[in-house]
């Protein structure tokens, strides 16, 4: 199956009508700055997505889209370019373009999940996260690729083609929101919309040498959206940077404009015997490095461990993820009528990985028992509990850590094992160890990019702090932006 580019080519090639001189739009757009050199008159709307669609257009080996809506992106611009000439400015995202993973609902644009039997779904509304980002004047230039069904961590899709990585190309871009991720680090879209379940937004961020930001659970509205787990799934935010991540969260969530934390008066736990256990030597200067600016730059680091969290995502994780899967889909699938029942879902995945489990699923040979679900639903709980006295006995507020214990890995080969410190390991738990328990305990966590490895591969240092936290959590990334001073660029 190949990108449906729903534009005809002469619309890009004959760029902006405007009769105006206009600045060139950067080479990896953030949404500040093109916001403001929308404000200053400094380019138009309609010159951006030109642009964009024009990346787009010569980025697309890295696969990063699946449906790329050109036609109805350049007619919104020039929309919201009319309007802002009368004076009439929609929102804080007036004429900003903006991607969102193929598995959150745009309506009349087709909603795969990344899985040939939904090729045909076209849901008639929006979801209400990117209804909320319309009425605030951002636009939708398409969607993005991913891991089938949002079912892994590589984003090596067998229907829609492997996510590459604009670091190397040959590498994966991480998973499952990799197309979001890979769109925003080659400067194809400022910022987008992901989904994480157990690290789907943070891992591609971390891998491509972007900010990747997963809320509180339930902080935004995640309908219309295809499931994995109604206890553990949400929207989040891939960007170029907090400042810009914190801009969408007051429109998904609320909340004023942050400004940043001082270092100084900051306080982040190092649980080194669970985050930073067999961590890969390629990556490990890289992170000693950043926590040695924290400390430098006046940041309290403080070495303590959350109790029992291995033990307790191993309870939790897998036995709530695949036993909600199979009602949440079903009834996803019902609900908006999309003519298939799990069954035939799961017989038409095509990567294998995903359809080995989604056949283990099918036949209920994989199935969890209700009583293990139920287990792990009090496991839940009780790692909530461990967090939360975690941050307030040790007065945190954060904690950091490597968001994966290794960068990017070449898609060939990946798909099971990876190697990590010579040993071959498998590739999804390695991926998400480090991800998970915040997806597990409903806690904020954001992915920032702090470096890159002797091969050039980026990455990524997660914060994670305290359920509910969320504007906080984005003042301190903020704050270890300034201090990290590191900005990839593929």
């Amino acid at each position: 199956m190949k990108l449906r580019i729903i534009v005809p080519l002469a619309l890009i090639a004959a760029g902006c009508s405007a009769d105006v001189e206009l600045t060139a739009i950067p080479a990896y757009p953030s949404v500040t700055e093109l916001v403001a050199m929308l404000e200053a008159g400094e380019t138009t709307s309609e010159a951006i997505v030109t642009e964009l669609l024009s990346r787009a257009d010569a980025n697309a080996s890295l696969n990063a889209f699946i449906t790329l809506d050109g036609e109805a992106a350049l007619a919104r611009a020039r929309e919201l370019d009319a309007m802002r000439s009368r004076g009439e400015i929609a929102g804080p995202l007036h004429g900003i373009p903006l991607v969102a993973k193929d598995n959150i609902h745009v309506a009349g644009m087709p909603n795969t999940a990344g899985t040939p039997g939904l090729d045909g779904f076209v849901p008639p509304e929006d979801a209400p996260s990117v209804a909320a980002l319309r009425e605030a004047g951002a636009i939708v230039l398409g969607k993005t690729n991913l891991h089938e069904l949002a079912f892994g961590i590589t984003s090596d899709n067998a229907a829609y083609g492997a996510v590459g990585n604009p670091f190397d190309t040959s590498r994966i871009a991480g998973g499952s929101s990799g197309g979001t991720a890979a769109a925003v680090s080659a400067g194809m879209a400022p910022i987008g919309l992901g989904t994480d379940t157990g690290g789907s937004v943070r891992i591609p961020a971390a891998l491509t040498g972007i900010v990747g930001f997963r809320p509180s659970t339930e902080r935004y509205d995640s309908s219309a959206v295809t499931p994995i787990s109604h206890t553990r799934d949400t929207v989040g935010i891939i960007g170029r940077n907090a400042m810009d991540v914190a801009l969408l969260d007051t429109v998904l969530g609320g909340g004023a404009l942050i400004s940043a934390a001082d270092p100084a008066e900051l306080r982040l736990g190092i649980a080194r015997d669970y985050y930073y256990s067999n961590i890969d030597q390629e990556i490990a200067p890289v992170v000693e490095s950043a926590l040695q600016a924290l400390a430098d730059a006046g940041v309290t680091l403080v070495d303590v461990d959350p109790e029992n969290i291995a033990e307790l995502d191993a309870q939790s994780s897998f036995p709530i993820a695949l036993y909600e899967t199979v009602e949440d889909l079903g009834a996803y699938l019902s609900g908006y009528a999309t003519g298939l029942d799990f069954d035939s879902l799961a017989s038409a995945t095509a990567s294998p990985d995903v359809n080995g489990l989604f056949a283990s699923l099918s036949s209920g040979e994989g199935r969890i028992p209700r009583e293990v679900y139920e287990a792990g639903l009090v496991a839940r709980e009780e790692m909530r509990r461990v967090f939360r006295d975690y941050f307030e006995t040790n007065d945190l507020d954060a904690m950091i850590f490597p968001t994966t214990p290794l960068a990017a890995r070449p898609i060939k080969g990946s798909m099971q094992t990876v190697s990590l410190n010579g040993e071959q390991v498998p590739t999804f738990p390695t991926y998400i160890r480090n991800t998970d328990p915040a997806s597990m305990a409903a806690l904020p966590g954001i992915s920032l990019p702090v470096g890159l490895t002797e091969q050039g591969l980026p990455v990524g240092m997660e914060i994670d702090g305290p359920e509910g936290s969320d504007r906080q959590l984005l003042a301190i990334a903020a704050a270890l932006e300034q201090v990290f001073r590191f900005s990839a660029r593929p």
